[in-house]
């Protein structure tokens, strides 16, 4: 089952100072299972990187879906509960989901992430909407 997984990739960068220094960038990769994971940011960052390079760990990610946006050049993760009815108990429940948006800013992360979610049935609400690290996303 294709889902979203981290991979992280080691590598030695040169400063504009000048200096050596190691270095480790995140990417997102949608794939059957780590070993593919690993195989495609291998694949995706060797024209990138000069030296040598390893994909340090690889984990699951809880990301369900990813809302891209051209003009952006930082990735967002966004918490949205979803909020349903316990039909036993009569009571709110909320159940967490989390998205990458790609955006410039904060503003547009939360603006890009609502067109996103345009014609959702469900009712949501945004709980929080973080930048993270990440350096690219790979579908």
């Amino acid at each position: 089952m294709l889902a979203y997984i981290e991979a992280k990739v080691r590598f030695k960068k040169q400063l504009e100072n000048g200096k050596i220094k190691d270095v480790v960038e995140p990417y997102l990769v949608k794939a059957d299972s780590f070993t593919e994971a690993e195989a495609r940011v291998t694949k995706e960052v060797t024209p990138y990187i000069s030296g040598e390079f390893s994909v340090a760990a690889v984990t699951k990610s809880n990301v369900s879906e990813i809302f891209y946006d051209p003009n952006g050049d930082r990735w967002y993760k966004v918490k949205a509960n979803f909020i349903h009815i316990d039909e036993k108990t009569n009571t709110e429940k909320l159940a967490p989901a989390y998205y990458m948006v790609q955006a410039y800013d904060f503003r547009s992360a939360l603006d890009n992430f609502m067109k996103g979610m345009k014609g959702t049935v469900t009712d949501f609400e945004v709980a929080s909407i973080t930048e993270t690290k990440v350096m690219d996303v790979f579908e």
